[in-house]
C-alpha cells in the first residue's frame, strides 16, 4: 500500500518551535489518529512559491492507514488547524502544511483524470493523485526517498521518473 503524505511548514509553531520541529511533530500527531508513518523522508528546505516570505521545511511520509481518502483529508485538515492553521491565503505563509498526495493508485474525481470547471479552474474536493505533484521540486525530491517506484496511474511514470523529468524540463508532463 502506498499512501503518500507531503510535510510542509515554513513558521515557527509557539510549542514545537522552528518548521523542522513542527514536522517532527506533525508526524507524532498522525500517529495519534490512526496513520501510521512507515517511512519518512529526509527534511528538505525550498523556497516559497507564491506570496510566501519564508523558506519551508517539506517531508514526505508513507503512511499506513485504514482511512478512506476523504477521511483521511479531513484528518490531515483537523491536524493543520490544531496547529494553527488558517486557510486564508492561497500559498502564504503557514505553520503547517500536509498534502495527502496519492492514495495507492486510485483517481479521484474520476478514472480519467482531474477535471476542470468552465471557468478554468479544478473541482473543488478531493483530487488524487495530487494534481500538482509532478510540478513540485519540494513534493517530487522528499517522495523520492519513500517511494521512488510509485507508479503514477495517470502519467503511467513513476517517481523516480517524474523527478528526473521535473529537472529535465524538455521532458515534462502535462
Amino acid at each position: 500500500m502506498t499512501i503518500l503524505i507531503a510535510l510542509g511548514s515554513n513558521r515557527p509553531h509557539g510549542e514545537y518551535g522552528p518548521p523542522r520541529k513542527v514536522l517532527t511533530a506533525a508526524v507524532a500527531a498522525l500517529e495519534t489518529r490512526h496513520v501510521h508513518v512507515s517511512r519518512l523522508s529526509p527534511v528538505c528546505v525550498t523556497e516559497p512559491i507564491g506570496p510566501g516570505t519564508r523558506r519551508y521545511a517539506n517531508a514526505v511520509a508513507a503512511v499506513e492507514t485504514a482511512l478512506q481518502p476523504e477521511a483521511l483529508l479531513e484528518t490531515l485538515h483537523h491536524i493543520e488547524r490544531a496547529f494553527g492553521r488558517k486557510r486564508w491565503r492561497r500559498w502564504g505563509d503557514r505553520v503547517l502544511d500536509l498534502d495527502l498526495i496519492a492514495y495507492e493508485q486510485q483517481v479521484l474525481p474520476g478514472r480519467f483524470g482531474w477535471r476542470k470547471e468552465r471557468s478554468g479552474g479544478v473541482r473543488s474536493g478531493l483530487i488524487l493523485p495530487h494534481p500538482d505533484m509532478h510540478r513540485r521540486a519540494f513534493v517530487l525530491r522528499p517522495a523520492v526517498t519513500v517511494a521512488a517506484n510509485w507508479r503514477h496511474p495517470v502519467f503511467g511514470l513513476t517517481i523516480q521518473q517524474m523527478w528526473v523529468r521535473h529537472r529535465a524540463p524538455r521532458q515534462s508532463l502535462r
